[in-house]
């Protein structure tokens, strides 16, 4: 599918850009259901809305249904939420709002950096369904906007479409015949590239400490035990098989080493670190320009 051979719909969701590539153009039926995917997610996942299952976990504990996709997602979060020792966690909520990342944007801190409350101690995610013992803030930005990206494929080819680029800002799936080549961005200059992948068949999710980032010395990227931002990376780019996999792995990629993730998941992985080196997995897809 080469570039002058892309037929685009291009759209805003869940607080980002969005651009579906196809060869050809989509009828306005599967356009009307992807929107509506990234309708119902957003009125479902959003701790931004006020009419939200986010809020309303926020403001009431209790036992709350969400759709299908809170399987997958509770289980990625689980076992990264062990893995990194309660730092990579879905109750940062209250933590990214007490530095200033809240539902309004103040971009204001309102106090002390505070640590996420311990997962037992305050949820039980059960598949789809989540139990709150006590208010809770869920934020799953770590992996939620991979989690439509895949939503949004699975559509797709429900529709009969099976070549197509997703680009959700960055995190991008691609599928069909066609390899597409996808620049690693500097993480200090953003019109440059440190490295370039010939993405195909797979999504390639990247998570950067300059994203996201407002007053002094402050982003999203916080550790739980902490409520603090991390400071060690300030880049990570992960490849999967799902973009939701992969978007967790990026963010996880801030508190472990890759070759620890890869005991546990199938993942190919760089992370550029604050001194200014970099790591990357044996078998990573890319090519690093010197």
């Amino acid at each position: 599918m080469p570039d002058g051979d892309r037929e685009d719909f291009a759209f805003e969701g869940i607080g980002t850009h969005w651009q579906v590539s196809t060869p050809r153009l989509l009828d306005p039926v599967l356009r009307a259901r992807i929107l509506a995917v990234v309708e119902r997610f957003d009125a479902d996942w959003s701790r931004f809305r006020e009419d939200s299952r986010v809020t309303a976990m926020a403001k009431e504990p209790g036992r709350y249904e969400f759709p299908a996709e809170a399987g997958p997602l509770g289980l990625v979060y689980r076992t990264l939420y062990q893995l990194t020792g309660g730092a990579m966690t879905p109750l940062i909520g209250t933590s990214l709002e007490r530095l200033g990342y809240d539902a309004g944007y103040s971009l204001q801190p309102s106090g002390s950096p505070l640590p996420a409350p311990v997962w037992d101690e305050v949820l039980d995610w059960a598949g789809t369904t989540l139990t709150t013992k006590a208010p809770a803030v869920l934020d799953i930005g770590a992996a939620g906007k991979g989690l439509l990206v895949d939503l949004l494929a699975a559509e797709l080819e429900a529709g009969g479409v099976t070549a197509f680029i997703i680009d959700a800002s960055g995190d991008l799936l691609v599928r069909g015949p066609d390899p597409v080549p996808v620049a690693l961005e500097h993480p200090y200059n953003a019109a440059q590239a440190i490295g370039v992948v010939q993405l195909s068949g797979r999504a390639l999710c990247a998570s950067a400490a300059n994203r996201r980032a407002w007053g002094d010395g402050l982003h999203h990227v916080l550790d739980g035990r902490t409520g603090r931002p991390v400071r060690t990376a300030v880049a990570t780019w992960a490849l999967a098989e799902t973009t939701m996999l992969a978007d967790a792995l990026a963010t996880a990629l801030f508190f472990l080493p890759g070759d620890e993730l890869q005991r546990s998941f199938d993942f190919s992985w760089l992370t550029v670190f604050s001194d200014g080196s970099a790591a990357h997995s044996q078998g990573f897809e890319g090519t690093l320009f010197s």
